[in-house]
């Protein structure tokens, strides 16, 4: 069978691709060994976050009594809030399917292996073995959690990685999380929202390495109710017993019901046959340019399996960059767009929420920018006062250069912040001086003013 494209991969890139590229009237055909959607939409972005708005909605109703609402017997049903969460992925994913079958996409289910650049053959759910030529290929074949090897980690029922979290029969009494990242942030804060007694253990002296070093302080701070044992490396698991090592040598052992594994995800670079035909591999990931090609003519590769982010919106980024670069190419031309690591947000949904784009101080100095930094708190916000109260964590900070006042980072951390970092990523995409921000006029009365108030308390 003979396709324009061949999509290796139904995952936030993989989708989006398709849809862009069949709008144009190209024959396309998405392969896909699980369900469409990928891990964002079935096992990670989507259903984490049903469950923690779910303990978002027991925290406020738990804590109402502050703003005047008085709830009794509140209480976490988690059967129900199990059933709610898989609810939402099942129409979301039958919704996607729908809207990528009316834009006349072909939807093969199995495993497909690339044979050649402009060949690929599929074993089907059907045990079908089909081969496929696409005048192009695009590789979005996702990531993987890690599972690093400790000691009695492997075949251990309490250990789980980020997937088996998800299927839980009962919020646990005792978890302990291996890795202080995004992903083990987020579990955090909703099981001890939820009323778990919770234990993260993160070998670096901070947590979530793509924050603001100050604005992960702040964050950890805000999570009272778990325990974080920083500069710590795990040395081994004995069923339930999480045994640890400090940076001075000290040891330590953390008891629990469950153990999340959260040290990170790898690229899916085996499998599809990527080293058979001579793709590059760089750094545990497929090499591709700012186009998102690869080194071999028609194929390019999109979203985690690049190693450039892990986030479904830089994924469709790439697949945005990836469509515009194959619809050129068709006229002999390269695309102008490129995508730009730097430029894309990254949002932790947890209670409290942070988010940020571009260098945090740390990394603009490293970079050699002689930078000046405002930090504002989000109290000067009245709508954030009224309905978060006056002990709640949140702040906004900006870095930016001193001689051009143009923007390089900004950083949030509070309510609502995952909503507002767009804003913060069009400025620095654009290359925004500080002024721009002054002169932008925010809807009142909102929490997105804080970054407006940032910008006016910065030295001239």
């Amino acid at each position: 069978m003979k396709y324009d494209v061949i999509v290796l991969g139904g995952g936030p890139g993989g989708y989006l691709a398709a849809e862009r590229l069949a709008a144009e009237k190209l024959k396309v055909v998405l392969i896909e060994k699980a369900e469409v959607g990928g891990t964002c939409l079935n096992i990670g972005c989507i259903p984490t976050k049903t469950l923690l708005n779910s303990a978002k909605l027991y925290a406020h109703a738990r804590d109402s009594a502050a703003f005047g609402i008085e709830a009794e017997g509140v209480r976490v049903n988690w059967p129900r809030v199990v059933a709610w969460k898989e609810e939402v992925v099942s129409r979301l994913r039958r919704g996607l399917e729908l809207s990528l079958k009316k834009g006349g996409i072909e939807i093969l289910r199995g495993q497909g292996r690339l044979t050649g650049p402009h060949s690929v053959a599929v074993d089907t759910s059907t045990g079908e073995h089909l081969p496929l030529e696409g005048d192009s290929i695009i590789v979005a074949t996702g990531s993987s959690p890690i599972i690093p090897p400790i000691p009695g980690a492997q075949g251990n029922p309490a250990v789980l990685d980020s997937t088996g979290m998800l299927a839980l029969q009962e919020v646990p009494q005792r978890l302990c999380i291996i890795g202080g990242g995004v992903i083990g942030v987020e579990f955090a804060s909703l099981f001890s929202s939820l009323g778990s007694k919770v234990t993260v253990i993160e070998m670096l002296n901070e947590i979530v390495p793509v924050m603001d070093k100050q604005m992960a302080m702040m964050l950890r701070n805000a999570l009272k109710q778990v325990t974080f044992t920083l500069g710590a490396k795990v040395t081994s698991i004995e069923g339930q017993r999480v045994l640890y090592e400090g940076a001075g040598g000290e040891k330590g052992a953390v008891e629990a019901d469950v153990i999340l594994m959260a040290v990170g995800r790898k690229a899916n670079t085996e499998g599809w046959g990527a080293r058979d035909i001579g793709l590059e591999i760089k750094n545990r990931a497929v090499a591709t340019d700012a186009h998102q090609r690869t080194n071999l003519p028609g194929i390019w590769a999109i979203g985690d399996v690049t190693g450039k982010s892990q986030l479904a919106h830089a994924a469709y980024r790439m697949a945005e960059v990836a469509a515009a670069d194959i619809l050129a190419s068709l006229k002999g031309e390269r695309s102008a767009q490129e995508f730009v690591p730097e430029t894309v947000p990254w949002a932790l949904f947890s209670l409290p929420e942070a988010a940020g784009v571009g260098y945090t101080e740390q990394e603009a100095r490293a970079k050699g920018y002689d930078v000046d930094v405002v930090r504002t708190p989000y109290g000067v916000s009245g709508r954030f006062i009224a309905e978060n109260g006056f002990s709640s964590p949140g702040s906004v900070k900006i870095i930016f250069e001193k001689d051009s006042q143009r923007i390089l980072g900004v950083h949030m951390l509070g309510a609502y912040a995952s909503e507002h970092i767009w804003g913060a990523a069009l400025a620095i995409e654009r290359k925004l001086p500080l002024s721009a921000l002054r002169t932008m006029v925010f809807p009142h009365p909102t929490v997105s003013e804080v970054i407006r108030e940032a910008a006016w308390s910065a030295h001239e």
